[in-house]
C-alpha cells in the first residue's frame, strides 16, 4: 500500500485559491490527512523522520543576533503572524466583487478585472503570481487609505 502524501503531494490547482492541503504534524511530518481549509503561511524544513531516535527531538532556534546582546527571545520578529494577517487582508479585499470598493486607481482596477475575469486561451497566470501583484497592490495602494486595519 502506498503513501497518499507522495502518491499525491500536490491537491490543488495551480490556476485557483487553493482550498485544501496536507495536515503536518508538530515535526513536519504528514499525518495523511486533508484539511479542508488552506495551509497559513509557515516555515517548514522538510527532513525525513529518522530510522532510529533517541528521545524526542529539539532544535532550539538561533535569534537574530550578532553576538551584540541586541536581541532576546522576547523581540522576536513574527514574520508568519504578518504574513498570514496580510494574506486574510488581500482574501477579504479581493472576495469583494465592485470595483468601486477596491480603493485603487482605475488603471490598477482595470488590470485587476482583466487577471480576474479574462478567459485566457493559451498562457495563463498562476493563482500565486495574480496573489503576489494583488498583495504588492494592497499595500501600496489599499492600506494607505483604510486606516489602522492597513
Amino acid at each position: 500500500m502506498g503513501n497518499p502524501f507522495f502518491d499525491r503531494p500536490i491537491l490543488n490547482s495551480p490556476y485557483d485559491y487553493p482550498t485544501c492541503h496536507w495536515e503536518l504534524d508538530n515535526t513536519g511530518q504528514p499525518t495523511q490527512k486533508i484539511i479542508e481549509t488552506r495551509r497559513n503561511a509557515q516555515f517548514v524544513t522538510p527532513i525525513p523522520k529518522p530510522k532510529k531516535q533517541k528521545g524526542a527531538p529539539k532544535q532550539s532556534e538561533i535569534p537574530f543576533d550578532d553576538g551584540k546582546g541586541l536581541s532576546t527571545e522576547d523581540q522576536r520578529y513574527a514574520h508568519t503572524a504578518i504574513i498570514n494577517g496580510v494574506r486574510q487582508e488581500v482574501d477579504r479585499w479581493r472576495r469583494d466583487p465592485d470595483p468601486n470598493h477596491w480603493r485603487v486607481t482605475p488603471e490598477t482596477a482595470r488590470l485587476l478585472q482583466h487577471w480576474r475575469h479574462h478567459p485566457f486561451s493559451s498562457l495563463r497566470p498562476f493563482f500565486c503570481q495574480i496573489e503576489a501583484v494583488e498583495t504588492a497592490i494592497w499595500l501600496t495602494e489599499v492600506a494607505p487609505r483604510i486606516g489602522k486595519a492597513g
